[in-house]
């Protein structure tokens, strides 16, 4: 790989309707020319913690088949990737895959695929608050919503090693797929894939920035007017809870907002949604309870 298109930097994400429920996944990949790569799918039936990990196996597979020895930096907003590999992983293969309270680990299958990448590359893990308004993460959360949602975001490709000489040819790359349950991406094996064939795997190139409403929303009017009621459904529901004083959990914040919990509880005690204030109350045991009021007149944060 040339100076002039090594990678720098690495964003991944995931995001999934229900948990478990519709999942998808993004990663954005930038190099020193400015140029963009990205990738994303979906799941029909998966976690948040599933898709947020195929993220990251997605970005690390694609710097592995890059040749590139250089460090990156690879940004996720998830606190339970970056503890799975920077502190977990080390005591849970001591113990034969258990946690320190005997108990299974969970997603082993997946954290392993990706406990054999890090192995191999030069990585320096670092976490990213989620809805902060750092580009990278921004656009990596919009691609996996996408795909949670049943859409498909017009992706930029890059294809920068079409000329090496020094990638497997095509026909000695081994592919394997990961059940359904964690993702309907097709998942390819450690030090065997060319970036330009998993590029073909994903979508067409187009801008970055943010998917064009003809990719995301080519679909029949009569699918637009219900998803125009269901929000409204749902804008109904918030203000009866603010009207009544209701509180809500983390949990309950993040599927009224169609959004992962990381995304309500990385915001701070204070912000606004939409039409709402929205404060933390107080706590409850482990679960934090939100407040939300009316505050149309109000400058914020807005969704």
């Amino acid at each position: 790989m040339s100076t002039q298109h090594k990678i720098q930097s690495i964003y991944t994400d995931g995001a999934c309707t229900g948990n478990p429920g519709p999942g998808g996944w993004g990663t954005v990949v930038y190099f020193s020319d400015d140029s963009i790569h990205e990738m994303g799918d979906a799941a029909s039936h998966t976690t948040n913690n599933k898709m947020e990990i195929q993220a990251a196996i997605a970005a690390l597979q694609y710097l592995q088949a890059s040749g590139q020895t250089e460090p990156i930096t690879l940004y996720t907003d998830s606190e339970y990737v970056i503890k799975s590999i920077t502190q977990w992983m080390k005591g849970w293969k001591k113990r034969g895959w258990k946690k320190a309270d005997g108990n299974p680990v969970q997603n082993q299958d997946l954290l392993q695929i990706l406990d054999d990448l890090n192995s191999d590359l030069a990585v320096n893990w670092q976490h990213v608050r989620g809805h902060s308004g750092n580009i990278g993460n921004e656009r990596c959360d919009a691609i996996a919503r996408a795909f949670a949602n049943g859409k498909i975001p017009s992706l930029q490709q890059s294809s920068p090693l079409d000329s090496q000489p020094s990638l497997p040819p095509k026909n000695e790359i081994n592919v394997a797929k990961v059940p359904d349950s964690h993702a309907n991406s097709t998942i390819i094996n450690n030090k065997e894939q060319e970036i330009s064939t998993l590029a073909s795997d994903i979508t067409i190139m187009e801008s970055h920035i943010t998917p064009t409403a003809a990719a995301i929303d080519e679909k029949p009017p009569e699918l637009r007017v219900t998803q125009l009621r269901n929000l409204v459904e749902t804008l109904r529901i918030a203000d009866e809870i603010a009207n009544k004083g209701y509180l809500i959990t983390s949990s309950e914040l993040a599927d009224l907002m169609d959004v992962h919990a990381s995304a309500v509880t990385s915001r701070g005690d204070q912000w606004r949604w939409r039409n709402w204030i929205v404060s933390r109350v107080r706590r409850e045991g482990n679960q934090i309870l939100w407040e939300l009021e009316r505050g149309d007149q109000v400058g914020g944060e807005s969704e």
